[in-house]
This record gives C-alpha cells, structure tokens and sequence, in this order.
C-alpha cells in the first residue's frame, strides 16, 4: 500500500480539561506517564509518512514538544486562527493533501489494530459503544454495514454506537459544502453524509478507543490502559 498522509486536529482550547489546560494545551496532557498526542501517533498504521497537524491554542508547545520529525514520520503544522469545528479544522489542510488520508482527534487513544484495519477501504469511519451516546455524534448505518449519517449530539440518541473521530477520507470529502451549526461552528458530519450518498463508508468497530474529554476522564483511562497491558492487548 503507498504512502499516506494523516490529518490529526489539535488546535482545540480544551475547556472540558480545565483547570489542566490552563497552562498547556489538551493533546500534551499526560495519561498514564504519557502525552496524549504520544498514544495518537503511536497508533498510525506504518503507511503514514507524513502528518498535517492542526494546532492553535499553546501551538508552540506541541511544536517544542514532537519537532519537526517524530519517530521518522514528517510533521506539518497547520495553524487554526479561532475554533471554528472540525470541517473547517480539516479545510486547512486541503492545499497539503494528496489522495486518501486518515482524519484523526488529538484527544482520543486508539487502538492500532483497527485503523490498520480501516485502511482495508477506500472511506471508513471508525466507531466504538460510549456510556453516553448525547455527548457524542451518534452513528446510523445501512443493512449493509456502511454509513448513512452521525447525528452530532443527538437529545434522544437512537443507539450508544458512536464515532470515535477517526475516519479514511480522500479529496472528494472537499467537495461538499458545509453548513453552519447553529452554535457557530462547522462539523465534518455534514460533509461526511453527502459523502455518504454518494459513495458507499465502510463502519469499522474500534474496540480500543478510549476518549479523554475531562479530567475525571484521566483516572478511567489509567485503568483501562493497565487492564488492556495486564491482558496482553494491543
């Protein structure tokens, strides 16, 4: 399989985390002795030799911190003025993108194992059961395994089954417009079920995801990420 290129946003405030935001940015907080954004560039399948990196809030710190090159993986960085959602997250790094790419949080630990699998398709989105579904973008599927939409904090959540926030895209995801939410931000859900009409998504399960949204999330993690080490997991 050729190379490819992985898009990871970053440029998030990370208010949920605060007060641990106050003086770094979300994707350098440490969870089990290691940064976020450690565990999610760890987890990249070997076909990935470059990554676009979004950031904006503490960008010079996540700069100081990976460099230029990590573990022989190239990085770009992507400066993000305001939080204006993930769409237009993703719309900075379109001059930079040449053909499939995968489409990454840095905020959430992933297993490796099923974005290695993800790349088996031409699209996928990856998703995982969460204990609380209204917090997440909740995920319908068609009979035949693919994706028909991902209904962004849904007040009554037809089912738990959520995106994790990693997907394979390519160009073509560019070509849809994107609708303003009425908070003022732009989601890539919008663009992502036009896509879907068109073209058929594969729904992969992700049966190591583990979000780190706040800090009460940090200890949940700890506990998990022992449990998985203890048993053997990857």
């Amino acid at each position: 399989m050729q190379c490819m290129q992985a898009v990871i946003l970053a440029a998030g405030v990370g208010k949920r985390m605060l007060p641990l935001t106050l003086d770094l940015p979300k994707p350098l907080v440490r969870v089990a002795g290691r940064t976020i954004i450690e565990y999610v560039l760890t987890a990249l399948p070997s076909e990935i030799d470059e990554i676009i990196l979004i950031v904006g809030y503490k960008a010079e710190m996540i700069k100081d911190f990976l460099g230029e090159v990590y573990k022989g993986r190239v990085i770009r960085y992507v400066h993000q003025e305001k939080p204006e959602g993930t769409a237009r997250a993703l719309a900075l790094a379109q001059p930079y993108i040449s053909g499939r790419f995968i489409l990454m949080n840095a905020d959430d630990i992933h297993g490796a194992e099923a974005l290695k699998e993800a790349l088996q398709y031409p699209l996928a989105v990856l998703v995982a059961p969460y204990r609380d579904p209204s917090r997440m973008g909740v995920v319908s599927c068609r009979e035949d395994g693919t994706l028909e939409s991902i209904i962004e904090k849904p007040e009554h959540p037809e089912s738990n089954v959520v995106s994790t926030g990693a997907m394979i895209l390519d160009e073509q995801i560019f070509m849809y417009e994107t609708p303003q939410n009425e908070n003022g931000e732009y989601y890539i859900n919008e663009p992502l079920k036009m896509l879907a009409a068109d073209k058929p998504i594969t729904v992969v399960t992700q049966p190591l995801w583990i979000p780190v949204g706040c800090p009460e999330d940090i200890s949940l993690a700890e506990e998990r990420l022992k449990d998985i080490e203890e048993r053997g997991d990857t």
